[in-house]
């Protein structure tokens, strides 16, 4: 009897006795498992997968395009470098500075002074030969002849005529032909140049501040100082104004 009380007393104060391990089938958990998968779907997990995804990606986006923007905010080109590049490359000074808009204006002003070189300097050369030709007595030597239009004859009587102005031709050719040179170096120094002020001018500080307004305004004759009755008129005019 006392030890049916002691069990009793031991089991009140919250000790069960030991009871058999209850073993489960494959079919229970399977069960439980696809139960649980049921409650939890597939497709959310994949949307907050995809929303990690996507999150992460932004924020990377997002510190590339500052840091690409402070970079190209902060760049200040060394003004020696730059110099030594125009004069060694045309063009590599605008790279350097990264002005790349301005390589087509300067390669294209190459390219036009180099075709304009050789256009005249080849009519210099054959207007050279006929001027040569028509100035000799020689009648085997007509080159001249092609600048000629069709039915147009050379006599002894228009000779001098056209022996002058083969001659004009031929020095006009031999202008245009130096000034065509003459304005390539033109171009070459001015790209020297732009890179050298452009790279000077990285570091010149322009405030917000700076600011220069066109606005209508009414203006009123009376008070501008005016005291005549023909001039206290309202007008309408432009209103200018800066902020420095």
């Amino acid at each position: 009897m006392l030890v049916g009380m002691l069990a009793t007393q031991h089991t009140a104060w919250g000790q069960t006795p030991n009871k058999p391990l209850r073993h489960f089938s494959a079919a229970e958990i399977g069960e439980d498992t696809l139960h649980a998968a049921t409650l939890l779907p597939a497709d959310s997990m994949k949307v907050d997968s995809m929303d990690l995804r996507d999150n992460t990606l932004k924020a990377v986006a997002d510190t590339t395009g500052r840091h690409h923007k402070r970079d190209w905010a902060t760049w200040k080109p060394n003004t020696k470098r730059a110099l030594w590049l125009a004069l060694v490359l045309p063009g590599a000074g605008q790279i350097y500075n990264r002005k790349y808009w301005k390589l087509p204006i300067i390669y294209g002003g190459f390219v036009g002074c180099a075709y304009a070189l050789r256009w005249n300097n080849m009519m210099y050369r054959d207007y050279s030969q006929a001027y040569l030709d028509i100035m000799d007595s020689d009648p085997t030597t007509q080159s001249y002849n092609q600048f000629l239009h069709l039915g147009t004859t050379i006599t002894p009587s228009n000779m001098s005529r056209w022996q002058e102005i083969f001659r004009q031709r031929k020095d006009r050719y031999r202008r245009w032909r130096d000034m065509s040179f003459f304005v390539m170096v033109g171009v070459y120094a001015l790209s020297v140049i732009d890179a050298y002020v452009d790279a000077s001018l990285s570091e010149f500080d322009i405030s917000p501040d700076l600011s220069f307004h066109f606005a209508p305004a009414v203006i009123n004759g009376s008070a501008n100082g005016f005291s005549s009755n023909a001039l206290r008129s309202t007008g309408l005019g432009m209103q200018c104004s800066i902020t420095f």
